[in-house]
């Protein structure tokens, strides 16, 4: 029998207009969830009930020609987003009691779409990691294997929409920090173009490279929570390009990005490191089944190699220095403390010429794939890391260059700006998830969508449940029509 929770997030809006529930239904039946399974995945640092049920209740009462595709529908939003009155940690124990006194701006468009937030995700600490293991919160463990790591630093958002205690959820990608996840718990990670997503109101740093983005099971879960955020704010610095028509769930429900030439590689970018089998035979079945929907796939050179990184270290180094109360710093992690300390050292001049040089760099690499519509290659050189696995036994030194060889390729279209997503293509002979990465021109995500929605179809559909899916007692919805046998 269908549970309220196997339904997808637009599935959930469709039975929310049809009368067959009510978003206080959905909440409840996901809090119970989140209550059962929470802990065991790590997926929330903070779970605010109370606030869900008022904003479900407030949902239920809009009128049906004020709500949108997502309306009523539970999500999440990740503990480095600004969330005002809701205590954000930015996964570090130096601010375990801090609570905003403003919304992001993201956070802000979901709560007008009518999504109805259960609470703050696990992250990493000041998403320096592409593992969630902090002091604030449990790990965030991946739930098709317990023993493995959900990623980072998006990891909490990706354990609660794989365990389904949310259908979708907000997340932020920093250096692959949605795709990551998403590769890892078998789900869709989408970083969008440079500029579609707003990161206001509050900053300006890190060099264009983190955005908002969404992850879920379906492409079109995917892109109608994409539609949410991509809300166009004065006064933000990159020009957003324009949307499409029908908007971005019009491109993954259309499914049609014409004939396009694809470049396949599976040389890492940032690290001279032996790729997994299964990794490969992910983009293997990737690049057969576009080629299948009539696309041209062509080998091509990576657009960047393992000589570049000494120039993306200096960068990461600097992005660990968030501001930090000085009398906390101690409480810092010691991969963070590491990170802050080398980004000490390195003065502006270098700093500005690091960046001078990336950007040459990005140049020559756009040149070797000129022609190409999309890219394809893996998004991790491993299919999985055990809980630990970068950091038990190691120190800071080893556990940063342990994650830069397991994630070589997704941090590279950060610094490009181009859309970019990881989507669950592969499969382990452990019956666990592999992604590929598939990478847009800048500004071209409705395209991405498209082929990705494409890809999506001809794969028969990602949608798939580990088994802890149905660890927790039925919680179907009495009289709703929903989970009950059709005979």
């Amino acid at each position: 029998m269908a549970e309220p929770h196997d339904l997808t997030a637009l599935e959930q809006a469709a039975a929310l207009a049809r009368g067959e529930l009510s978003s206080l239904d959905l909440v409840e039946h996901h809090l119970r969830r989140v209550d059962a399974l929470g802990d065991t995945v790590g997926a929330f640092v903070t779970v605010t009930a109370e606030l869900a049920r008022e904003a479900a209740r407030a949902a239920d009462t809009t009128p049906a020609d004020q709500r949108g595709p997502l309306h009523g529908v539970p999500t999440a939003i990740k503990d480095l987003t600004l969330t005002a009155g809701v205590r954000t940690t930015f996964g570090s124990a130096a601010f375990a009691d801090f609570v905003p006194p403003v919304d992001a701006d993201v956070v802000r468009f979901i709560r007008a779409a009518g999504l109805v937030s259960l609470g703050k995700t696990t992250t990493s600490e000041l998403g320096c990691s592409l593992y969630c293991e902090t002091t604030v919160a449990p790990p965030a463990r991946n739930p098709w294997e317990l023993a493995y790591t959900a990623g980072g630093s998006s990891g909490g958002a990706a354990a609660a929409v794989a365990a389904g205690l949310v259908p979708v959820a907000q997340g932020s990608d920093g250096g692959g920090s949605l795709r990551i996840p998403a590769s890892l718990c078998g789900l869709i990670g989408y970083k969008p173009s440079r500029g579609v997503v707003s990161g206001g109101p509050l900053g300006f740093g890190a060099f264009g490279l983190p955005t908002s983005g969404p992850i879920g099971r379906t492409v079109a879960d995917v892109a109608a929570l994409l539609d949410v955020l991509a809300e166009p704010v004065p006064g933000e610095p990159y020009l957003p390009p324009l949307p499409p028509p029908g908007g971005y769930l019009g491109a993954a429900r259309a499914a049609d990005p014409g004939r396009l030439r694809i470049g396949r590689f599976t040389t890492p970018m940032l690290a001279d490191e032996p790729v997994h089998p299964d990794c490969v035979a992910a983009v293997d079945r990737a690049a057969a089944l576009l080629t299948a929907a009539g696309h041209e796939v062509i080998e091509v050179p990576a657009p960047l190699g393992p000589q570049v990184w000494p120039l993306f270290e200096i960068v990461w180094h600097v992005l660990a220095l968030a501001p930090v109360p000085p009398q906390r710093e101690a409480e810092l992690l010691p991969l963070t403390r590491f990170l802050r300390a080398r980004a000490a050292g390195i003065s502006a001049g270098t700093l500005t010429a690091t960046l001078g040089e990336i950007q040459a760099q990005v140049r020559l690499g756009a040149r070797r794939t000129a022609g190409c519509d999309l890219l394809l290659c893996p998004t991790l050189a491993a299919p999985q890391a055990p809980v630990g696995w970068f950091t038990q036994g190691r120190t800071p030194e080893e556990d940063f260059d342990r994650q830069r060889r397991f994630s070589p390729y997704c941090a590279v279209f950060n610094v490009t700006g181009e859309p970019s997503v990881s989507l669950p293509v592969g499969v382990t002979a452990e019956g666990l998830p592999v992604g590929v990465l598939l990478t847009a021109r800048y500004g071209d995500d409705a395209r991405l969508i498209a082929t990705a929605a494409q890809l999506e179809r001809s794969s028969g559909g990602w949608d798939q449940h580990p088994a802890i899916w149905r660890s927790v007692a039925s919680a179907n919805v009495n009289g709703s029509g929903v989970g009950r046998s059709p005979w």
